[in-house]
């Protein structure tokens, strides 16, 4: 086969060009930072890549989720802290007045910081987190409780205000993601919180009809019923109590789940950046490599291209 000038001249181009564009996708891959600059380049890694990058972004979401609940949760713990703090005060309130020993302008004045008191538990009770109800079920968007203290309709209560006893297992339960395909309820409802639950006489259940009462008793100077309503007092102080303690063991669950998904982005971050980042010593070596090859590339060719019949004329 005849080897012509214009043969060695595209060949030796076609290798240099092959060289260069070696030279090329290493030096990108080192700006870059990645093994792959095109999903041509390894299917396998590329396949691997997003189902890594899928996996890092569902624990990001997920922890963004334990934030809001821990956020929530710790709103709801504060609120019930504040409830069973006041109640403690009702309570020693009512021991004053069920003594016998205070005369009825004592008893009246007793009465109205147990007024200001139960002012108080109605404003906690609407306790609202970024701009939701904490107690109000579903309907985050409604306070709970009225300035009287009669119950709103949040869905948690009857359509015309009065209390609801019989609440339907799970109705007005607010569930978090926060592990993958895992639920976890992270709301006290208002029910949960102001009504002694099984109790059938709202007198005794509703923790603000017993204020009333107390009220009531205290300002008519009636010391024996004022006694009476101690130990409905002491049934809510526990029943805020218990709720204060799922809070408790709630926050605990966070706490051992936000760790958990801490180390589950760690790993697959590592996974993740094992897969697709290059190894710098490695590509360093491969640019110098190809850089090398590259040079000697052009160097051969200078002396190897044949000469023509123009450089031996001679003028």
């Amino acid at each position: 086969m005849r080897i012509t000038n214009n043969m060695m001249v595209n060949n030796f181009l076609i290798n240099l060009n092959k060289n260069l564009k070696r030279l090329d996708d290493i030096q990108y891959k080192m700006a870059i930072g990645k093994k792959i600059r095109y999903p041509s380049d390894d299917p396998v890694i590329t396949a691997r890549s997003l189902r890594l990058r899928t996996d890092v972004s569902e624990i990001e979401q997920l922890q963004k989720n334990v934030d809001d609940a821990v956020s929530w949760v710790d709103t709801t713990e504060s609120a019930l802290a504040d409830i069973n703090e006041s109640l403690q005060r009702v309570r020693e309130l009512a021991v004053r007045g069920a003594n016998g020993t205070n005369t009825k302008e004592d008893m009246a004045q007793i009465a109205k910081e147990v007024a200001q008191i139960k002012q108080h538990i109605i404003q906690v009770g609407n306790t609202n987190y970024a701009g939701r109800y904490i107690f109000s079920g579903f309907k985050t968007d409604t306070a709970p409780i009225n300035s009287d203290g009669s119950f709103s309709d949040t869905g948690d209560f009857s359509s015309s205000g009065g209390y609801s006893i019989d609440l339907s297992t799970g109705n007005n339960i607010i569930q978090f993601e926060l592990m993958k395909a895992n639920y976890i309820n992270i709301n006290k409802t208002a029910n949960q919180v102001f009504y002694i639950q099984g109790e059938t006489d709202e007198n005794k259940g509703n923790l603000f009809k017993v204020l009333d009462n107390l009220i009531n008793a205290l300002q008519n100077g009636d010391a024996t019923t004022v006694n009476s309503l101690l130990s409905d007092i002491d049934r809510h102080i526990d029943n805020v109590v218990a709720q204060r303690g799922d809070v408790g063991a709630l926050q605990n669950r966070l706490e051992l789940i936000k760790n958990r998904l801490s180390d589950d982005n760690v790993n697959f971050t590592t996974l993740l950046s094992n897969n697709e980042d290059v190894d710098m010593a490695e590509i360093i070596m491969q640019l110098k490599t190809a850089e090398n090859v590259y040079r000697a590339a052009l160097q051969t060719g200078a002396q190897i291209l044949p000469p023509t019949l123009l450089d031996f004329l001679r003028f």
